[in-house]
């Protein structure tokens, strides 16, 4: 599934380089309170077109649903990751094992190209810390 990146909450960069067009904060609201709220007499969309502002307000809510659920599952592997090191320690086994982090890191490259890897190597920081 393709979600566009350049589309993205919390006034954060899109992957793309381009600039964020919404500062938005994750949770929802702007400077001038929820989300669709008027600024100066059109909504923080973008356009003046009520269609157009309808549709983004619509897809931003998508947006934030799948943001959620990705920061939920992001807290599980890195709880996950951290408790496979802590019982492989524990039984005297060593703190990584570099081939598995090469797996992770080949699959997110394969499926999502240099992002991929980026988006790996945060990943397995948030299950094993830093080196």
């Amino acid at each position: 599934m393709m979600t566009d990146v350049a589309e993205c909450s919390g006034g954060v960069p899109a992957a793309t380089g381009d600039q964020p067009t919404d500062a938005r904060p994750a949770d929802g609201t702007d400077a001038a309170g929820p989300a669709g709220a008027e600024v100066s007499g059109t909504k923080a969309t973008g356009t003046d077109d009520s269609a157009a502002a309808e549709r983004i307000v619509a897809i931003r809510e998508r947006i934030d649903e799948i943001d959620s659920s990705i920061i939920a599952l992001w807290q599980e592997r890195a709880a996950l990751s951290q408790e496979v090191g802590a019982t492989r320690m524990a039984s005297g086994g060593t703190r990584l094992v570099l081939s598995r982090e090469r797996q992770i890191l080949e699959r997110f490259r394969a499926a999502l190209g240099a992002d991929g890897t980026q988006l790996a190597l945060l990943l397995l920081r948030a299950g094993r810390g830093p080196l």
